[in-house]
């Protein structure tokens, strides 16, 4: 694919050459330029066919045009950032209770009804993901709250909050104050029970919502942070099982990311998702994809990235994807939000933002890539 600016280049004298590499942004280039880029191939292979002439030979040392790297790099980066805001690419995949031949050609053929394009997809077995920690590293946050951060140490919105004394009848410092607050596995110690029986009791009981997997639910007469997380990482990791995954893209401009998200994937709960989306589809037509059971909040059938900035980070989870050579990373890097921030941001820490301390991925979710990559150097500046 590089072979398309290879042409360009070389069809004009050496210096025009220059010019035409780096002016013509508004043509998508391929995932290959941006991954060349990543390692500094881009600029070095467009700084050889600029001093070549048509026919390859390169010119005296007199004759030399001089190539200023520094302008060529942000000339490239620009068609980085550009690239990635017309050009969407999520990681989408199908959970292990879902996993048949019927669910995958129901996912295949919606993604390509509204124009989505599959660039990879296979399998990933449960013992892979056990062994690399995958699952633990894609609910990283969620698999923290739940069995390494104290529930008096996260942080709750004062929207939360609030929720939270409207429905609990008392207030979230309260609760704590009374030791009435627990991550998952202090509540099955504490209980006495096991985190099958948790998971089962945390699911009956009423829930709030305090973020993006960030749940809060009572069980007996204590409320439990992400009671469900033990028994979805053993979803994941029972011997025998998968995940099917699907690397995809679209245009941007036909699909929005919160379209794309709240209308081609559905909501967390299956059952009212939005009609026609894939996760009401799965759970209205379980029995005739072949599942095992009717879908739920936990299992509903597929998952899909939140955000470009968050399929970035299961992209280099998943398939084991370089941050610095994955188009959206080099876009992130060519709008100055440093690779150290990009890496720490993948674990979706709270950061600072406007006088607040935000998660990460909340802050970012259901953004397009303009947004995202503004949002993010924004972010970035606050740090």
């Amino acid at each position: 694919m590089f072979s398309t600016l290879s042409r360009r280049l070389t069809s004009c004298a050496p210096r025009a050459r220059l010019i035409s590499a780096v002016a013509e942004g508004p043509t998508p280039l391929p995932r290959s330029f941006f991954v060349g880029a990543a390692t500094g191939v881009a600029v070095s292979a467009t700084a050889a066919f600029v001093l070549s002439d048509a026919k390859g030979r390169v010119p005296a040392a007199a004759d030399t045009p001089k190539v200023d790297m520094v302008e060529l790099q942000k000339r490239v980066g620009s068609l980085e950032v550009g690239n990635a805001e017309r050009v969407s690419s999520a990681f989408v995949f199908i959970k292990p209770h879902a996993v048949t031949d019927k669910t995958k050609d129901l996912v295949r053929e919606r993604l390509a009804a509204v124009g989505i394009t599959v660039i990879s997809e296979g399998v990933i077995t449960a013992e892979k993901i056990d062994k690399e920690l995958l699952i633990d590293t894609h609910y990283g946050a969620i698999a923290s709250k739940a069995v390494k951060q104290k529930p008096a140490d996260l942080t709750v919105q004062p929207k939360a909050q609030e929720a939270f004394q409207t429905k609990f009848g008392l207030t979230w410092a309260d609760a704590n104050k009374q030791g009435m607050v627990f991550n998952a596995m202090d509540a099955a110690a504490k209980l006495g029970i096991s985190n099958d029986e948790l998971g089962a009791k945390f699911s009956k009981g009423e829930k709030l919502k305090f973020g993006g997997g960030f749940y809060c639910g009572k069980v007996d007469d204590m409320f439990v942070i992400n009671g469900f997380y033990m028994g979805m990482r053993k979803a994941f990791t029972t011997p025998g099982t998968c995940i099917y995954y699907y690397e995809t893209e679209w245009s941007t401009s036909k699909l929005p990311w919160a379209d794309f998200r709240g209308k081609v994937l559905g909501g967390t709960d299956p059952k009212t998702a939005a009609p026609g989306s894939l996760r009401n589809d799965v759970f209205k037509d379980w029995q005739d994809l072949g599942l095992p059971s009717v879908p739920n909040t936990g299992d509903n059938g597929v998952h899909a990235s939140a955000s470009p900035f968050e399929a970035l980070a299961e992209r280099a989870n998943w398939l084991g994807r370089s941050l610095e050579a994955d188009p959206f990373g080099r876009a992130m890097l060519a709008s100055g939000v440093s690779l150290g921030a990009i890496k720490a941001w993948t674990d979706d820490p709270p950061v600072n933002f406007q006088g607040k301390k935000v998660s990460l991925f909340d802050l970012v979710e259901d953004l397009d890539g303009r947004e995202c990559l503004k949002k993010s150097a924004a972010i970035f500046a606050q740090q």
